[in-house]
């Protein structure tokens, strides 16, 4: 039987009338032509929901629902989506017009490929900075000690469903690390496209700068909900603590280097010459 070569595209949105309009277009641009473009309406604002309704031609389905988080937005697109393969994108970034075709070429291809990525040309507000961030992927045991893939990525719905989907009760971020684990534990790797095939807008305010907050709660849940895993390689949280803690004292060495810390110390030299002085 000859598989479903649709690709569901979810795009959950929240108050991001700004930039939605991109991401949709971005996936209608995709040189792969049998997807469908579902939106979720996370319980936006009304601003949003003036940009959703203008953009009804463009979508194969609006989705509108209480503001329950990105779990439960993606959960409930993929429910609805009729394609085989589900690519979700984050509503305020956008893909290049290639990445479908190739990452659907890869996934085809090897039955070990579960997830799809690629490189992400990172955009910081008000700025020219430019940074390329390379994410791994790789096998489970890569995704322990951080997440190797981007949010916005490709993997099968049958897999989706296998797994349960993502964790509705982590409203706070990292939902999609936490997938990603629970996708692989069962076998399978996540397969990187080396290409500059994805746009991420480095915004404050976002789930991931406020996941960053409570980054610890957040991997301690995640470390906890997946135990079997970690249980499997004794080592890894002896390897990975120790990981940090040399990531640290770098850090720190670097920081005694900088100029302006050396600078720092000189004009606190009199005030600690003076306060021994007076002891």
């Amino acid at each position: 039987m000859k598989r479903n070569r649709l690709i569901s595209i979810i795009i959950p949105c929240y108050n991001d009338a700004k930039f939605i309009e991109q991401a949709v277009d971005s996936v209608i641009n995709q040189t792969h032509l049998e997807k469908e473009i579902i939106v979720v309406d996370d319980g936006s604002n009304i601003d949003t929901k003036v940009v959703l309704e203008k953009l009804k031609p463009k979508i194969d389905l609006l989705i509108t629902q209480e503001n329950l988080g990105q779990s439960s937005a993606r959960n409930n697109g993929i429910k609805q989506a009729k394609g085989d393969f589900i690519l979700v994108l984050d509503s305020d970034d956008y893909f290049e017009k290639t990445f479908c075709k190739k990452a659907l070429d890869l996934i085809e291809k090897n039955n070990e490929i579960k997830i799809v990525t690629c490189f992400a040309n990172l955009i910081f507000k008000n700025t020219r900075y430019n940074y390329v961030y390379k994410p791994q992927g790789g096998s489970v045991s890569n995704f322990l000690s951080s997440n190797n893939a981007l949010g916005s990525a490709m993997f099968k719905k049958s897999d989706w469903l296998q797994c349960g989907g993502y964790d509705e009760s982590m409203t706070k971020g990292f939902e999609d690390w936490e997938f990603y684990i629970n996708l692989l534990k069962t076998g399978g790797v996540a397969e990187v496209i080396p290409e500059e095939l994805y746009n991420y807008r480095k915004r404050d305010g976002t789930t991931t700068s406020r996941a960053n907050n409570v980054k610890y709660q957040l991997i301690r849940y995640i470390y906890s909900k997946h135990s079997d895993v970690i249980g499997k390689d004794p080592n890894f949280l002896i390897d990975n603590l120790l990981t940090k803690l040399e990531y640290e004292e770098r850090e720190k060495i670097k920081n005694t280097k900088r100029l302006e810390f050396k600078i720092g110390m000189l004009m606190l030299r009199p005030i600690k010459w003076i306060k021994a002085m007076l002891n």
